[in-house]
């Protein structure tokens, strides 16, 4: 009997782990031994693998249970036997779907099954993946290609994807006659659910594959480089047709979707599209106005500083911002005036605030007591 990979064991859960928390130890494993963290480590990649199938099986409900039990594509058991093909309308594709997913692309036969070239229906499609991507704030605003390692799965060269051990095959389940369902009757409706024994794949595998041990799949690593666009902000989706998991049978490959991470800038902040700049003033500045410098994502420019400009004042350069997807042209920075108020004073200055102090006319918080009761709550505090 084949040996059955613990997926538990390989995550570092427990079998009654959460979904959070297998998704927990999924993230903390694939980033230890992620590929393009240990380049040229051929144990690592294996690592990488198996840690991706067992979060590939664990965090999916059904795959699961049925892993849980035993059954489906995870049944691992004794003896042989041959196997009716003509039982098993749905093909072995129905195998890798009920593990890898059909992406939302195939049609389905009776019983629910996966369709199959002899029946005229498409093979399913294959699914769709997504990873992250780091970019530095340049990268994102400018655009860049960048190496990515994806994990995907690609059909066991040894059993060709049906899971089963060279020179036997699956067996259509007894429970479910290969239909992978189960219906349950209760008065005058049927319930359907999948079937307790396969796990709704409609077959047993009683002699797994010693390779794939029963999942008729293996784990791989693409790597390729992407060109991310211009414009990118954090938490972009990058999509990428065709460059998901393969199709079964040769039919259309799934899509890849690239979500971006951006580094924050030390000095540019995203405001909406827009980017936003914060440009310290001087005191004297802001009251007399100024000619001032700013940076752009190009070099610099002037901008003149009206006078009386309050802190918080902000004041707009057109055309100036980062590339919009899609081609739409630039978005604008936005300069926020901030009145920089020294902390400590030299005697020079204070001298200086005094003199000034003393010319300023009026009382700037007089409306305010009006407004809060005439004056009569100022006198009473």
């Amino acid at each position: 009997m084949a040996s059955r990979p613990d997926y538990y064991k390989i995550l570092g859960v427990g079998k009654n782990a959460s979904d959070e928390e297998i998704k927990k130890a999924y993230r903390k494993l694939a980033r230890q031994y992620h590929p393009d963290r240990n380049p040229g480590d051929k144990k690592a990649e294996e690592r990488f693998k198996e840690i991706s199938q067992a979060h590939d099986v664990l965090s999916d409900s059904d795959k699961r249970k049925a892993y849980d039990r035993g059954t489906g594509p995870f049944s691992f058991g004794t003896g042989g036997g041959g196997f009716d093909p003509g039982a098993f309308s749905g093909s072995f594709s129905d195998i890798l779907s009920n593990l890898f997913g059909s992406g939302g692309g195939a049609q389905r036969g009776p019983g629910g099954r996966q369709g199959d070239v002899r029946s005229g229906r498409a093979a399913p499609r294959g699914r769709d993946l997504e990873t992250e991507v780091s970019l530095t704030f340049d990268q994102a605003v400018n655009g860049a290609q960048v190496p990515l390692a994806v994990p995907t799965s690609k059909a066991c060269p040894t059993c060709h994807g049906t899971g089963a051990k060279a020179g036997t095959s699956p067996k259509v389940c007894p429970v479910c006659n290969g239909r992978g369902v189960e219906a349950q009757s209760q008065g005058i409706f049927s319930i359907s659910q999948p079937c307790s024994n396969c796990g709704g794949s409609g077959t047993v595998i009683e002699d797994p594959c010693v390779t794939c041990h029963g999942s008729g799949a293996q784990r791989s690593v693409r790597r390729l480089r992407v060109n991310i666009p211009a414009g990118v902000h954090d938490g972009s989706r990058v999509r990428l047709a065709g460059k998901g998991e393969a199709g079964l049978r040769g039919s259309q490959a799934g899509d890849l979707y690239v979500i971006t991470r951006v580094s924050d800038s030390p000095v540019f902040k995203w405001a909406g599209d827009n980017l936003e700049v914060e440009v310290p003033l001087t005191i004297p500045e802001a009251m007399q106005g100024a000619v001032v410098e700013v940076p752009t994502l190009k070099g610099s420019k002037r901008l003149r500083v009206a006078p009386g400009t309050k802190h918080g004042t902000v004041q707009r350069l057109r055309g100036e911002g980062a590339p919009k997807l899609g081609g739409k042209g630039r978005s604008d920075i936005h300069y926020r005036f901030l009145i920089d108020v020294p902390e400590k004073l030299t005697a020079e200055q204070q001298d200086a605030v005094d003199r000034l102090s003393k010319v300023m006319n009026g009382d700037p918080r007089a409306k305010l007591f009006e407004d809060a009761g005439g004056g009569k709550a100022r006198k009473e505090a």
